[in-house]
């Protein structure tokens, strides 16, 4: 099994870019919000901690939002509570899929929290900063504050474009982004299938 790893800003697409490779893909970002709805324990868990903002469940995104606009050192907090949970989600998908060719890992902070193996392959979505800007302008509970707090708990790009193994320049051109991303897996499946 082939675990290939998409890292890039906030909003670069590498949900999208995710599902185009059609194979089994882990996406974060969704058994973050699962467990937020999901899961008594670690609702409990955040409400023990901050009591003032946790009220009723499901957690609410903006709860937690106000937990991090409070003080930045709560995001560490919710981390501490939430990446187990998502670490043995995570275990259970390359479990299930230990038989497959290929399976895609989109987990915003990877490199942030060293869950990088040495045979993984990692995929930096490079665009403008421009791009990015507008398309989270887009979205519903847009927030600059946030994604700037956000951005600073991440790694810089710089850093994670050179500690990828191949680049991926997304236009937010669907056709051309569909063309990079079968060229690039046929690549990698003819490189690991030669090796």
């Amino acid at each position: 099994m082939i675990k290939i790893s998409l890292v890039g800003d906030i909003g670069s697409g590498k949900t999208y870019i995710s599902r185009l490779f059609n194979a089994p893909y882990f996406c974060a970002d969704l058994e973050v919000k699962k467990i937020y709805r999901n899961n008594r324990k670690c609702f409990l868990a955040l409400k023990k901690i901050f009591p003032k903002f946790i009220k009723t469940f499901p957690i609410k995104k903006k709860e937690l939002s106000n937990i991090i606009r409070n003080n930045l050192s709560n995001l560490k907090k919710i981390s501490l509570i939430v990446h187990p949970i998502v670490r043995k989600k995570l275990n259970l998908f390359l479990k299930k899929n230990k038989k497959k060719q290929i399976v895609i890992l989109d987990i915003p902070l990877y490199l942030e929290n060293k869950m990088n193996k040495k045979n993984d392959i990692i995929i930096f979505i490079k665009t403008r900063k421009k791009d990015v800007d507008k398309k989270l302008k887009k979205r519903q509970n847009y927030s600059s504050s946030m994604i700037n707090i956000l951005r600073k708990n991440q790694l810089p790009l710089k850093k994670k474009q050179t500690r990828s193994n191949h680049i991926l320049t997304n236009n937010f051109n669907s056709l051309i982004v569909k063309k990079k991303v079968k060229i690039l897996k046929d690549k990698i499946l003819n490189d690991r299938s030669s090796s």
